[in-house]
């Protein structure tokens, strides 16, 4: 494979691994206020929208979250700079990061997504559960997401002495 060839598909994958992850996150989060701020809390569209979440996280975020650093590795390769390059292995490092908080992520949301259905069958609210998952869901997110908007940074810019 050509090295434009597979920068291109490492830039691909970036942006749908960015953008589904966002995408989900958003509608996750948003669908999660609407059910914690109104008095019925919808369960039925919590319960939905969680299961498209883990969905979205099977289809597009996990085979993303493997190519990317193989690609990357393999792009350093072609280019022949070594993994100790500052920039690269700082982007390692963040992506470790990012991976590290998305592992967890991946349990709560298919957590969620169980008790939200289970909810919704037996018409009843969340359980206190559901929400404290959901609030540590959400800050496991913070530290991931700036992570991977610093690695997008060090991809594009090269920085940190390269």
């Amino acid at each position: 494979m050509t090295y434009l060839t597979l920068k291109t598909l490492h830039i691909l994958s970036m942006v749908l691994l960015f953008g589904a992850g966002l995408g989900s996150a958003f509608y996750k989060w948003m669908a999660d206020r609407q059910g914690k701020d109104s008095d019925s809390g919808n369960v039925a569209h919590i319960a939905a929208t969680n299961r498209h979440v883990v969905l979205a996280d099977w289809l597009f975020t996990a085979p993303t979250v493997i190519f990317q650093p193989i690609s990357g590795v393999w792009l350093a390769a072609l280019a022949g700079w070594p993994l100790t390059t500052p920039w690269i292995a700082l982007s390692l490092g963040l992506y470790a990061v990012a991976g590290a908080c998305w592992l967890p992520v991946v349990w709560l949301q298919i957590r969620m997504k169980n008790l939200s259905a289970d909810a919704a069958s037996r018409n009843m609210p969340l359980p206190p559960a559901y929400w404290r998952m959901a609030r540590l869901w959400f800050w496991l997110g913070v530290p991931a997401f700036a992570a991977m908007l610093l690695v997008v940074a060090l991809m594009v810019f090269k920085y940190a002495g390269a």
